[in-house]
């Protein structure tokens, strides 16, 4: 019977596979279950005990030689399957690749920062889970301070101190506590409040803040800058402050562009005025800079912050603030292009 198996080790030496149906016949031959090694090995016990080990090792090389060529024979038929595969016309044209858009709240807020990063303020972020420290009482609004009102706030009920932020004025406390003057930096992000859906209000929307801390900080630094972000954001230099009330800044005031009076559309958004609001300012109480730890005797600094979401309904004149949420692709693709 070895030299019956031995036989069997070169005519698997010799086998070529012409195709994958020859090559699993070979394999159901020798490795199937009734096939040749399982009936060899089945004999192994019928073998007299001084031809035990001889009998052994030609099984054994049977089988490895086996499962080498059946190893081979798959590399081969694989190798000849690519070389008669039909050669790819490379003139075709490519299969078109659909480009995205950007969404309209990052435009805006892409568009904010460049504006400012080019006079020196740098991009500042935070937690929107905020302690009720940084989002009001660092802010100069203790507890029971009517201003809270103003502002109605998600708060998380297993933890009355932790809320969702209100504003990104949170993200500038953080800052000033952990940064010396001068600071100069603006905050954008997601804030939230409690307020009812509409065509022009949401319960969460997208601010950005700016924070400029130094020696001899003045309103006039403060007018300066808006005059300056107004013109590259808007292409309109002509502005207006009027007084306001922030319990974080003071003075205060609101800040408006003039927009003009040319189309129909000018005189629906601007309710016949000419003038539009887009964001609020003031000089940083010196209250909030003791609470950030800072000298109020020695340094003083300007805030302001606006709604991206607004100026973005406002630039690109969509009509519902839920449009910018709700993912349609309809709405979306309106972006393509815009950076």
């Amino acid at each position: 019977m070895i030299e019956e198996i031995k036989g069997h080790i070169e005519k698997v030496k010799q086998f070529e596979a012409s195709s994958t149906e020859a090559l699993e016949s070979f394999r159901l031959e020798y490795l199937g279950k009734k096939g040749l090694l399982n009936t060899f090995f089945a004999a192994f016990k019928s073998v007299a005990p001084e031809d035990k080990k001889a009998f052994g090792q030609v099984v054994n090389e049977l089988k490895t030689k086996v499962q080498e060529k059946l190893d081979e024979q798959k590399a081969v038929l694989k190798s000849n399957e690519r070389k008669s595969a039909p050669k790819q016309d490379l003139t075709r044209p490519g299969f078109p690749i659909e480009v995205g858009s950007r969404h309209p709240i990052s435009i805006v807020r892409n568009r904010i920062i460049d504006i400012f990063s080019t006079i020196g303020f740098t991009v500042s972020e935070g937690p929107e889970i905020e302690d009720d420290w940084h989002n009001f009482t660092a802010l100069n609004l203790p507890d029971h301070h009517p201003a809270r009102d103003m502002q109605d706030t998600f708060f998380i009920q297993t933890d009355p101190d932790i809320l969702l932020r209100t504003h990104t004025s949170s993200v500038q406390v953080r800052f000033m506590e952990e940064n010396k003057p001068p600071i100069r930096t603006i905050s954008p992000g997601r804030v939230y409040r409690n307020e009812a859906i509409s065509a022009r209000s949401h319960c969460f929307f997208h601010q950005i803040e700016g924070l400029y801390i130094d020696k001899n900080v003045s309103f006039a630094d403060l007018k300066q800058t808006l005059q300056y972000f107004t013109t590259e954001l808007f292409g309109k230099s002509e502005i207006r402050l009027r007084p306001s009330y922030f319990p974080f800044t003071e003075p205060s005031a609101e800040v408006d562009v003039y927009w003009g009076l040319e189309t129909e559309t000018d005189y629906r958004m601007t309710k016949g005025t000419g003038w539009l609001e887009i964001m609020g300012c003031g000089m940083v109480d010196p209250n909030v800079l003791k609470n950030c730890g800072i000298d109020p005797e020695e340094y003083s600094g300007y805030a302001f912050g606006m709604g991206i979401d607004r100026i973005a309904l406002l630039l690109h004149q969509i009509p519902d603030i839920r449009l910018l949420s709700e993912n349609d692709l309809r709405f979306l693709e309106q972006f393509k292009g815009l950076h």
